[in-house]
């Protein structure tokens, strides 16, 4: 009896402390080491269905990016849930990177993006752009 009382106790103070990031969600980024410069990232919203049932995650989506600045097959290379997985390719479908002058060579066209989908609220860095 002791047991279970503790058990419902543990349980109430979970979701009371997680409470207050519920609807704060964030969504952090984390690009591979790519020599191109984005000009506009977009970052995926936080599916509701995740939100919802408290579900946390990551996917990775890797792609090429044109001479034109635009990413071309865009492709999951790891995720933690499915979920996560079509607002990540979306976000990356709508992101645009600075493009290259005529004549400029710039070697390997391919990067990598990691989305990090957290019920704790992130912080926004101003580097990102």
């Amino acid at each position: 009896m002791r047991a279970q009382r503790r058990t419902r106790l543990v349980a109430l103070l979970a979701v009371v402390l997680a409470a207050p990031a519920f609807g704060e969600a964030g969504v952090a980024r984390v690009d591979s080491g790519t020599d191109r410069v984005p000009l506009h990232t977009v970052i995926p919203d936080y599916p509701e269905i995740a939100r919802r049932d408290r579900i946390e995650g990551s996917v990775q989506v890797c792609f090429n990016i044109s001479r034109r600045g635009h990413p071309s097959r865009i492709a999951v290379r790891r995720s933690t849930n499915r979920l996560f997985e079509k607002v990540a390719r979306k976000a990356v479908r709508k992101s645009t990177w600075l493009p290259l002058a005529e004549g400029e060579e710039l070697p390997g066209i391919k990067a990598c993006r990691t989305f990090r989908f957290s019920l704790v609220p992130v912080e926004e860095d101003p580097g990102q752009s």
